[in-house]
């Protein structure tokens, strides 16, 4: 069973040992010094709560705290922030820019540890992620889009899913069916965030189904590096057998055997730079037009709605 990890951000190498000695014993510890290797451990860890010093150098935690709460990927993982027995304006700024909860140092380990409990408990009850992917789920998306919608801005709207993918979940199982999905919430994070910058949004709808949302501008370019990755990536999902043939002899729906070839991705693309968007089901139901076509090209592509109104 895979341990619960914490992330631990102070300058201070006292601090960081009675932590470790603290917490080690039930979860998983990583440390950093300052809030910059902080955040750079986050990237690479994604820890499931952070515990972090608000006086340290290169970045304090009140602004380790604002940057990690800005990213849509990252800000749901909880802070508990330390601070100085007599620093009330520091408790205040941490909270302001987003810490979850505050310690006095120096603070008593077992108090740490039933405030952690809670934490936790209360993040996994209220978290809107998908637990396989641990992208934004339902929630946010529709949240997200409403947000677009209110902004006024030219944005677009990307459906992208998976072709045959029912088909290769039937011939190797569930497990690597899972692998594939996370797979491609790593290659739309990767392209999404290079292409789209810190204010692009990527969700998970469900099963092979996601979402993401940028600038219309990049929009084209965000599908051009989607599909270029994704295909890059599928010869690595077969053995090497199958991989040379092409194809896989799997079970339609009908429960009929016949053959399908290697996974693809489709994408459509919804935007309101040539059409007024006013409503969440608008782009819903354009989006699942928009794939269905993508679908009958048989192999990885994004389409454009071009419609003008």
């Amino acid at each position: 069973m895979r341990k619960t990890k914490i992330l631990t951000v102070d300058d201070d190498p006292d601090i960081l040992d009675v932590l470790s000695i603290t917490l080690s014993e039930s979860y998983q510890v990583f440390q950093a010094k300052d809030g910059k290797s902080g955040l750079e451990l986050v990237q690479q860890k994604m820890p499931d709560l952070i515990i972090c010093d608000y006086m340290m150098p290169a970045m304090n935690g009140r602004e380790f705290c604002k940057t990690l709460k800005k990213d849509i990927l990252l800000r749901h993982i909880p802070v508990i922030m330390l601070t100085g027995k007599g620093e009330v304006q520091d408790r205040i700024s941490g909270i302001e820019a987003g810490a979850d909860d505050y310690m006095i140092k120096p603070f008593d380990p077992d108090e740490l540890l039933v405030r952690i409990k809670s934490m936790l408990k209360r993040t996994v009850t209220s978290l809107d992620a998908n637990p396989l992917s641990h992208l934004p789920g339902n929630t946010s998306i529709m949240e997200e889009l409403q947000a677009c919608i209110d902004s006024k801005k030219i944005f677009a709207v990307g459906y992208a899913d998976l072709d045959k993918f029912k088909s290769y979940n039937d011939k190797y199982g569930f497990e690597k069916g899972d692998e594939v999905i996370k797979e491609l919430a790593r290659i739309l994070i990767k392209v999404v965030r290079e292409q789209g910058g810190q204010n692009s949004f990527i969700g998970h709808i469900g099963g092979d189904d996601m979402v993401f949302i940028v600038d219309d501008a990049v929009a084209d370019n965000v599908c051009e590096g989607i599909v270029r990755e994704f295909d890059t990536k599928v010869p690595s999902f077969y053995p090497p057998e199958d991989r040379r043939q092409g194809y896989i002899i799997s079970k339609d729906r009908q429960g009929h055997e016949q053959k399908f070839g290697l996974l693809a991705i489709s994408i459509g693309v919804v935007s309101n730079a040539n059409q007024p968007i006013t409503h969440v089901a608008q782009i819903s139901e354009i989006g699942a037009e928009l794939k269905k076509y993508a679908k009958s090209f048989e192999k990885s592509v994004y389409v454009r709605d071009k419609r003008q109104k």
